[in-house]
């Protein structure tokens, strides 16, 4: 029995609707649910999420505005590709945002904040990153793992006193998950032999700037090389193919 669809309605019952569409489908993207460059049909996104189609087209206007969506033509949408030239220039401004963002978090910063970075590392660093299964190549990342994580980068720059910078270094921070999460793949995966958070975090609340700065550079430079080394894997298993379907 198909669900029943809801369509868009006037009003704060359908703002819900549609937001929590596009919270769905976000999330659907960033954690790789539809592959890079993807088609995303509108009739596909009904089913899949039961609703109409007003809710779906304005999730696919806001995700387009996010980076996330692309617009294929007049009124097609893809989920938005993925390379290492757009990986080196998100990069790169993920630092300078990050970087002015903590800097003045750590100038300005209060206590309360302190013990919030403080907090949000603990929790971070009492949950497991990998679940299920005790062959690596079978685990998955823990859903948990995932919210600390961005709740610890997030209480990092949280004092910066700028609501346009820190919304800035969300919607980055989006971007970089679908690069961050195409390298958990088995061919790309590495266990975390050391914590790269704890200096991170021990630098911030000492109120040593250059080495936060210093430390969570270095932390962002290394997920976007295991970007790009999942790009190249993903690449090098696509020519496999190709060379396999030619053979045939």
């Amino acid at each position: 029995m198909k669900r029943k669809k809801f369509d868009h309605k006037s009003g704060s019952a359908g703002e819900t609707l549609a937001s929590s569409t596009y919270a769905r489908l976000r999330r659907d993207i960033i954690e790789g649910a539809f592959a890079p460059g993807s088609k995303l049909r509108m009739r596909q996104l009904c089913d899949r999420y039961a609703v109409g189609f007003s809710p779906i087209r304005e999730a696919l206007n806001r995700l387009l505005h996010d980076g996330l969506v692309r617009q294929t033509d007049l009124r097609g949408f893809a989920a938005a590709p993925l390379s290492g030239a757009e990986l080196d220039e998100l990069t790169k401004t993920r630092c300078w945002l990050n970087e002015l963002a903590l800097r003045q978090s750590i100038e300005y910063g209060d206590s309360a904040w302190e013990e919030q970075v403080v907090l949000t590392y603990h929790r971070l660093s009492r949950i497991p990153l990998w679940i299920s299964g005790e062959d690596p190549a079978n685990r998955g990342v823990n859903p948990a793992w995932e919210i600390a994580h961005r709740a610890f980068h997030a209480s990092l720059i949280s004092a910066c006193g700028s609501s346009w910078l820190l919304r800035f270094c969300e919607q980055l921070f989006d971007v970089a998950d679908r690069y961050r999460n195409l390298s958990h793949s088995p061919a790309v995966r590495r266990e975390r032999q050391s914590d790269e958070h704890r200096p991170i975090m021990e630098a911030t609340i000492a109120r040593d700037a250059e080495r936060a700065v210093q430390l969570l550079t270095q932390h962002l430079l290394r997920t976007a090389e295991l970007g790009h080394r999942a790009l190249e894997a993903r690449d090098i298993a696509a020519l496999r193919l190709q060379a396999l379907n030619e053979a045939k």
